[in-house]
């Protein structure tokens, strides 16, 4: 199973008093890995949404926090489409922190999306036949 993996310097802005990045972005950083992993193969939600009417909600979200990411760490975005049934679809992440040297990245959080494939008045449609095929190879 391929792995997407994106690079990402923590901004101030995502930190709160404590110089911690706030829980709410690693959701935002998943958001930033499935973009990714779209990218990677040469589509886009862009194209998704304009051209074959699809959006994909998230109807389900986990995040299992394991260490603090702080201010102006390099973290590491991991993400991967897990499964793909019918007009359902589930990516898993990885957040890291990128360490200097040799040292062994430090896992920071892991977790989920699930989305349903809906038009725009969220009733349920198939995946564009290219974004499956695509998506299951990388399952593969």
């Amino acid at each position: 199973m391929q792995v997407t993996t994106l690079e990402v310097r923590v901004r101030y802005a995502e930190t709160d008093q404590m110089g911690v990045v706030y829980y709410a972005n690693y959701l935002i950083w998943f958001e930033l890995g499935r973009v990714e992993v779209l990218r990677g193969l040469g589509l886009s939600y862009h194209t998704l949404e304009v051209d074959h009417k699809c959006i994909l909600p998230v109807v389900e979200a986990t995040c299992r926090y394991r260490a603090p990411a702080r201010y102006d760490d390099v973290i590491l975005i991991e993400a991967r489409p897990s499964m793909l049934r019918g007009s359902v679809l589930k990516f898993a992440y990885r957040i890291l922190r990128k360490n200097t040297g040799d040292a062994e990245p430090v896992l920071l959080a892991e977790g989920e999306t699930v989305h349903v494939v809906c038009d725009r008045d969220f009733n349920r449609k198939p995946l564009p036949s290219q974004y499956v095929e695509a998506l299951k190879a990388l399952m593969a």
